[in-house]
């Protein structure tokens, strides 16, 4: 009898499959490996995870290099569901990933290597798919799936890089230090509001805190995409520069009023308005002239003025090297 069982079940088990597919992007090799070595870019374009408007994720700390981790679950299927980790990361050169599914015991492990051209990046894609005994059911990650996904991710990479690029562009061609008269819509952000001293390394740590913890709440816990929220900004009193204590709204732009169950995030309206703007590149720092430049200016045409407005165009991770849009509503 167990020698009967034994037959059956080596039939019924599918054989694994380990295969290899080269493409290229059009990119330099910094902006590709970018894309793989930190999981929350790498599901806004793999078409494994973008395919389903259903999908929900979470991304675990650390969120980029070997050792960060993301889940996956399909709201509609509660089947659905999987883990992604990053087990090897050699900058520049190599990621491995281990994808688990909920239909399988073993991973599918997925190795990527990178080789730099003249202008555009070489990528090659080792895949094994695990055998299946037969009391695993088939899923999503086949092999021709994962050799569908990986022909159509790079597409979607490229027009993923592409836009970047164009942004930065726009952003070489921005006027530094010069005041401009901006009439700006309406729009809705949900973010934190915060109170902290008002020294130049405590300051802008909170402020890191407060954007890694709304972006990974609207990113994570809300699954919105890179293009369904805007650039974080940052509201206070125009003239808190000077306090030893300074208050704050940080919050991330919205296409809508979405429910929300966590009571440390509230959404703040930011009515449409005539403003006075100056770009700013430096240190976060040395952002008071600029500051003090939309003050002067209103004062001396006469107006009253509103909240300032810090628009991040660019994460904000250093100190010492921020690029900011600040903004004040003026009006008689």
């Amino acid at each position: 009898m167990g020698l009967i069982f034994y037959v059956i079940s080596k039939n019924l088990k599918s054989e694994g499959e380990t295969f290899s597919v080269r493409t290229n992007v059009n990119q330099p090799l910094d902006r590709v490996y970018s894309q793989f070595s930190n999981l929350q870019n790498f599901a806004e374009w793999n078409t494994f995870f973008t395919q389903n408007p259903d999908f929900q994720f979470r991304f675990f700390s650390p969120y980029e290099g070997q050792g960060s981790a993301m889940t996956y679950k399909n709201l509609a299927d509660d089947d659905e569901f999987g883990e992604v980790f990053i087990r090897f990361a050699m900058p520049k050169k190599a990621v491995r990933y281990h994808i688990y599914s909920a239909d399988s015991e073993k991973p599918v492990v997925l190795d990527v290597k990178f080789t730099p051209q003249m202008n555009t990046t070489d990528i090659l894609w080792s895949i094994n798919i695990p055998g299946k005994g037969w009391w695993e059911r088939s899923g999503n990650l086949t092999a021709e799936n994962m050799r569908f996904n990986i022909d159509s991710s790079t597409k979607n990479l490229a027009s993923t890089l592409g836009n970047k690029v164009q942004k930065e562009q726009e952003r070489e061609n921005i006027k530094f230090d010069s005041l401009i008269i901006e009439q700006s819509p309406g729009r809705l952000l949900l973010g934190v509001n915060v109170s902290t001293r008002n020294t130049k390394d405590l300051l802008f740590k909170n402020i890191i805190l407060n954007h890694n913890k709304t972006l990974n709440y609207i990113t994570s816990d809300l699954a919105k995409k890179n293009d369904e929220y805007g650039e974080p900004v940052l509201i206070t009193d125009a003239d808190s520069y000077t306090d030893k204590e300074v208050s704050y709204y940080y919050g991330i732009p919205l296409s809508k009023r979405i429910g929300i169950s966590d009571n440390n995030f509230t959404f703040r309206t930011l009515h449409a308005s005539r403003n006075y703007v100056v770009y700013y590149r430096g240190a976060y720092s040395g952002r008071v002239k600029a500051i003090q430049q939309i003050l002067s200016q209103a004062k001396r045409d006469t107006l009253r003025t509103g909240e300032l407005q810090q628009t991040f165009i660019e994460e904000p991770t250093a100190e010492s090297n921020v690029l900011l849009k600040l903004a004040v509503p003026v009006f008689r």
